[in-house]
């Protein structure tokens, strides 16, 4: 294993990039016990979720149940599953992530999945922009769907979350300005923008969605440009 010379640190946080053979990922220094963690696309979990087809939440969210050729642009990019799963049912995914940290995380899992002849094509649905959505939103490009999946603040109520969510936590800081998101994402969408939120977070910045797809754990706020401008109250389905 080869260690990077890109070290990020405030104060006591400190993270550092490594190679593991054509694998990139990223070690948080300060948090000794923790493992690290890459963007991997071809793993059991994404691969369930691929083969749980154009009916699941996320795909009926963005509308791949009647059009699977769409265009998205996935604003939080994060680690890129959502985004991947998404290429995989055959939308064309742009991936938008302004940490350049998890930017080279993303870089490097769509190499290997180049790389790699059965995924190929699903890799090659695939674009990676490094860069603040807001900047992205305010070009001359437009999408089919923008899809939002802003990191949900830590209020100290929810249960603590996963060690992979608390280093990218470490690392963003957190998504403070999300709110100023939806607004620019519907000028930037052609159909729809839809947002990833849990079950009992509010609106994103306060604006009643079309409607909201729930399943256990989270919901997808959909918010359709031909109904937009249209007050009436959101309508939820249940998603077992």
């Amino acid at each position: 294993m080869s260690a990077h010379a890109v070290t990020v640190a405030e104060k006591d946080i400190q993270f550092e990039l490594e190679q593991h053979g054509e694998r990139l990922q990223l070690r948080a220094l300060h948090r000794s016990n923790y493992g690290a963690i890459a963007a991997d696309w071809n793993g059991a979990e994404l691969k369930r979720r691929i083969s749980g087809g154009r009916r699941q939440p996320l795909a009926r969210a963005v509308g791949m149940h009647k059009d699977p050729a769409l265009s998205l642009l996935d604003a939080n990019a994060g680690l890129g599953r959502d985004g991947y799963t998404l290429a995989a049912l055959g939308a064309s995914v742009t991936l938008v992530e302004r940490n350049p940290n998890i930017v080279a995380l993303l870089r490097n899992a769509h190499q290997r999945v180049l790389a790699d002849a059965q995924a190929q094509a699903i890799g090659q649905r695939i674009e990676i922009i490094a860069s603040e959505a807001r900047a992205v939103f305010g070009g001359e490009r437009h999408w089919d769907v923008v899809y939002l999946d802003p990191m949900y603040p830590d209020d100290g109520k929810a249960a603590l979350p996963s060690k992979e969510m608390q280093i990218l936590r470490d690392l963003t800081g957190g998504d403070e300005d999300a709110d100023l998101l939806l607004e620019p994402a519907l000028a930037c969408a052609r159909q729809r923008v839809v947002v990833k939120r849990p079950l009992k977070a509010p609106w994103l910045g306060g604006i009643e969605p079309s409607l909201s797809l729930r399943s256990t754990q989270l919901r997808f706020d959909v918010y359709l440009k031909s109904a937009i401008r249209v007050a009436r109250p959101a309508h939820d389905f249940h998603i077992p």
